[in-house]
């Protein structure tokens, strides 16, 4: 909560893919996009993939979590941020470690945490299950085997073949998120790092290209299960590390680590002249992706 007209956050990451963390248990501060795009800005900002806000427990969850995208935009889950925010809420002493249900707009995930040092920590998450659409016909890019909408209660389009470059995630994977109504997150995937393991990059919706994606990983060893190229355990590297992933009847556990990187303080004042600012500088022709694509390339 703002204290002195100071808003205080925690910056977190898990595998890389990292998130601003603000605890508003009373739900008194809401962000605004401009305000999102300004705090994420990685030149001009803070830096970061998302928002979340940390907020009170219903439903018979500890905890509640509202995420929104670099771009501003709102987000149904993520399971990186919601390791984050766990994280976040045992160092604040507002939950134990162990067991902690959090609500999502996707609906109820269960979060087993554990801390394993100073600002270090690794979480199981329950995904909840898969839910896997049609097979998708796809001319780019070269080397496609099989493509297919995977729902993991955020939509994602998934693609198998060959060793995709940075290039390629940015434009088919900026042109296929936006072929979706609301855009979707799409994952490159081919074979690496072990036989039941996987390499993915990904373009998030709202974010551009991320190290990791939590749901994209759960998303990406559904579709390629499904497609028999693996088993129900993946290991899924990405550029910022690698989740476990566990395909475990109706639902999927997500596992990985989480790190906390610093507890940052923000003047009211200071996030209203940078919004001014960023809307200036954009006005005046600045680089449209440096608000949300320079992650794939710091």
């Amino acid at each position: 909560m703002p204290i002195g007209g100071e808003l205080l956050f925690s910056k977190h990451h898990g595998a890389g893919n990292d998130f601003l963390v603000f605890e508003d248990l009373a739900d008194r501060r809401r962000f605004s996009v401009p305000e999102v795009r300004a705090l994420c800005d990685r030149h001009l900002g803070i830096g970061a993939d998302g928002v979340l806000r940390l907020l009170a427990g219903r439903d018979g969850a500890a905890l509640s979590m509202e995420l929104k995208n670099g771009d501003g935009s709102d987000a149904e889950t993520s399971g990186n941020g919601i390791r984050c925010l766990v994280q976040a809420a045992v160092e604040a002493g507002l939950v134990r470690e162990g067991t902690v249900l959090v609500r999502t707009v996707a609906g109820l995930r269960s979060v087993e945490f554990e801390t394993l040092g100073p600002g270090l920590g690794r979480a199981a998450v329950d995904m909840g299950p898969a839910t896997l659409g049609p097979e998708l016909v796809l001319d780019e890019p070269p080397g496609v085997e099989g493509a297919r909408s995977v729902d993991m209660g955020n939509p994602h389009i998934v693609l198998f073949g060959r060793p995709v470059a940075e290039e390629v995630v940015r434009t088919v994977g900026g042109r296929l998120s936006r072929s979706v109504p609301q855009g979707a997150n799409v994952e490159f995937a081919w074979r690496g790092g072990g036989p039941e393991a996987l390499v993915v990059r990904v373009y998030e919706r709202g974010v551009g290209e991320t190290l990791a994606c939590g749901t994209g990983a759960c998303a990406v060893a559904a579709a390629a299960h499904e497609w028999g190229i693996v088993g129900r355990r993946v290991d899924v590297h990405l550029p910022g590390g690698s989740l476990g992933v566990e395909l475990s009847g109706a639902t999927i556990v997500l596992r990985g680590p989480t790190r906390k990187v610093a507890q940052v303080a923000v003047r009211e004042s200071d996030l209203a002249q940078l919004v001014g600012e960023l809307s200036q500088w954009r006005e005046a022709g600045g680089p449209e992706g440096s608000l949300t694509e320079t992650v794939g390339r710091r």
